[in-house]
């Protein structure tokens, strides 16, 4: 049952992601996708994450650009990961150790939370398409750091709108991230992307 359930969950995020757009439509230019990145200061949406294993988790997405992004996972999944201060942690539940922590300029993410995002930039966009579903896929990477792994991205059209991305790490794991009810424009407090914080939290100091 746990497995049929786990098969089921997964078809339907693969379904989201490719949910159909207008028919015929041209992939959004590279310059139009670079000016509503750079325009999106703050974020929050809903979020499905297919992980490497088959596995499927959700929760609450909130991004702050530029740097700022936390994915909080829905209770009873107490994990979290927090990009801040140059660092990307990852909260473990079980541990009652630190978080693991990555320089967040050696992570994919970096390209969509730079202060600048130009997706022209030589050797950066690797791939630019229509999908069958009608979404837009941006495929790109560090042009320095080409080897630190790739981010698929992928906008629906009218208005331009991200829907979620696929990340491919260095060692060649995915880990694929479906968004809803996108909003932006609001208000988040910076203790949602203070790590230091959190972690003096979870530890009890």
């Amino acid at each position: 049952m746990l497995r049929s359930l786990r098969a089921c969950a997964v078809a339907l995020f693969c379904a989201l992601l490719a949910s159909p757009a207008a028919a015929g439509a041209a992939e959004i230019p590279l310059p139009a996708i670079s000016a509503y990145l750079n325009a999106l200061d703050t974020a929050k949406a809903t979020f499905a994450q297919k992980n490497s294993d088959g596995t499927v988790s959700n929760g609450e997405l909130f991004i702050h650009r530029p740097y700022r992004m936390r994915f909080q996972y829905d209770p009873p999944n107490k994990a979290l990961v927090i990009a801040g201060a140059g660092s990307v942690a990852v909260f473990d539940p079980k541990s009652n150790q630190p978080p693991e922590q990555y320089p967040l300029g050696r992570t994919p993410l970096a390209l969509i939370l730079a202060p600048r995002i130009d997706l022209g930039e030589a050797k950066m966009v690797v791939s630019h398409r229509e999908t069958p579903g009608g979404l837009t896929e941006v495929v790109a990477q560090d042009p320095a750091h080409p080897d630190d792994g790739q981010i698929a991205l992928y906008f629906a059209a009218d208005p331009i709108t991200l829907k979620g991305w696929i990340i491919t790490d260095a060692s060649g794991g995915r880990t694929e991230v479906q968004l809803s009810a996108l909003k932006t424009g609001m208000t988040l407090p910076d203790s949602l992307f203070d790590i230091r914080a959190e972690t003096q939290k979870r530890l009890g100091r």
